[in-house]
């Protein structure tokens, strides 16, 4: 199989190939998550109904995100192996599976979200700015091929090591967006739409970009010439079955947050929910260096997979742990000591204020929860590069919802430890999830060379 650069790089040492692909990868997961902040920010100059509005869209926005992150890793997953077993045939059709997956599911999700927007709105109670909601939502729902396609596509681009195009597509439409909201909402007084326009407008232009790439200049290591088109059913099985449990990780998390809030009103009123608000917001950007790191794994686990170079496997996820431990370690560190200057950011005003020392002491003791993260991480993403994504989803369900929420309840209501046992047990269940999830890919891994060496392969 000919090979370039980055397919020679992909292939090669697993240890060279994650820290060249995770960097990129965390630099623009940074960039969305200041355009999200810097978007909130400038609708709130509309008022506090539009912010709302924004409010409401957000968690049915992230699962579209997540939707397309969730396919994209299953293209992903499905190319690299092929890649691995140095089947270029295979991995050219699987390319343009993926790509024609990416079209069948924008269109159905699209209908799905515009046809249920106003009663899932209703539902979340935003009863009180459904117009601005709606308003907003229309535009975002209509153009879900924009938001959905560019992670889909960027996927393959992964599978093939080409990181730069994986991930310079995705910034750049966080870069436009930030560059649109003030003259879209303001200059051209579109209010809470203009805000809306910018966040399609960003990731279709992104996409134009890639379609540029694969279909005018054409020099992309996988083809998608119609000529190397087979239809396969069992291609988009292969992706869907790391594809859906990947999308439902996002959504697990999501409803996470909803019994944490629950909790926390119950045990302590709403503003132990402001400061788990502003303060999960933190640790979740201090996530990121351990996600970017997992995320990388996938391509290589795939590729070392479908060669069946099992030691390699064992090397991926060994060294994505490490790297991502030393990150998270750093991060960590810096959250505990700056806690007070970072929880002034979200109480500087007035009415903020009794804020600040809440948030500070919230960042002192969940900053440990990113320790936990770069084993039950790594361990999900490899899983889902070997196409175990129901294993991944499993283990991520096992790890993030079942366990968290029973050890947060155990401390905070069966002990009486209150807001302060609801964090331990997040703690701790979240910790010991996390380290059964690793156990669990060291032994599949051990179980794949046992397996091999018994057949004497």
């Amino acid at each position: 199989m000919e090979k370039n650069s980055n397919i020679e790089m992909i292939t090669g040492n697993p240890k060279k190939a994650i820290n060249k692909l995770s960097i990129p990868i965390i630099a623009s997961m940074f960039l969305i998550f200041a355009n999200n902040i810097i978007d909130s920010i400038w609708v709130a100059g509309l008022g506090p109904e539009p912010l709302a509005a924004l409010g409401y869209i957000t968690p049915l926005f992230m699962v579209l995100v997540g939707f397309g992150n969730g396919i994209g890793a299953g293209g992903n997953s499905l190319i690299s192996r092929y890649i691995g077993a140095e089947d270029r045939a295979s991995a050219n059709n699987a390319a343009i599976h993926n790509l024609i997956l990416s079209i069948i599911v924008s269109v159905i999700v699209s209908i799905l979200f515009i046809l249920s927007m106003e009663s899932l709105l209703n539902i979340m109670g935003a009863s009180s700015v459904i117009d601005y909601s709606m308003e907003y939502g229309f535009i975002i729902f209509s153009w879900t091929f924009a938001i959905l396609m560019p992670p889909i596509v960027g996927g393959a681009f992964r599978a093939e090591g080409d990181i730069k195009r994986a991930t310079l597509p995705i910034a750049l439409a966080a870069i436009i967006n930030m560059i649109l909201d003030p003259i879209l909402i303001y200059t051209f007084n579109l209010g809470i739409a203009g805000a809306a326009w910018a966040t399609a407008l960003g990731p279709f232009i992104s996409l134009l970009l890639m379609f540029y790439w694969i279909f005018v200049k054409k020099d992309t290591y996988l083809s998608y010439n119609l000529k190397d088109f087979t239809n396969d059913w069992g291609m988009y099985k292969d992706i869907l079955v790391v594809g859906i449990p990947a999308s439902l990780e996002q959504l697990v998390l999501s409803v996470l947050t909803i019994f944490v809030n629950y909790m926390l009103t119950i045990v302590s009123g709403p503003i132990s929910v402001a400061v788990y608000t502003a303060g999960w917001r933190i640790i979740n950007i201090g996530m990121l260096p351990a996600i970017g790191v997992g995320t990388a794994a996938i391509s290589v686990a795939g590729v070392a997979f479908g060669a069946g170079k099992y030691e390699n496997l064992r090397v991926t996820a060994r060294y994505a742990v490490k790297v991502a431990l030393i990150a998270s370690i750093i991060v960590c560190i810096i959250l505990f000591f700056f806690s007070n200057q970072i929880a002034f950011i979200f109480s500087y005003s007035e009415n903020s204020a009794q804020l600040e020392p809440l948030i500070a002491d919230f960042l002192k003791i969940m900053c440990l929860f990113i320790l936990y993260v770069p084993f039950g991480a790594s361990a999900a993403n490899v899983f889902q590069g070997v196409g175990k994504g129901t294993i991944s989803f499993v283990l991520t369900l096992f790890r993030e919802f079942i366990l968290v929420l029973i050890f947060a309840y155990l401390l905070g209501f069966v002990f009486n430890m209150g807001e302060f046992g609801i964090y331990c047990g997040m703690l701790l269940g979240g910790g010991i999830g996390s380290l059964i999830c690793y156990s669990c890919i060291e032994l599949y891994i051990n179980k794949l060379i046992k397996g091999r060496d018994s057949h004497g392969i």
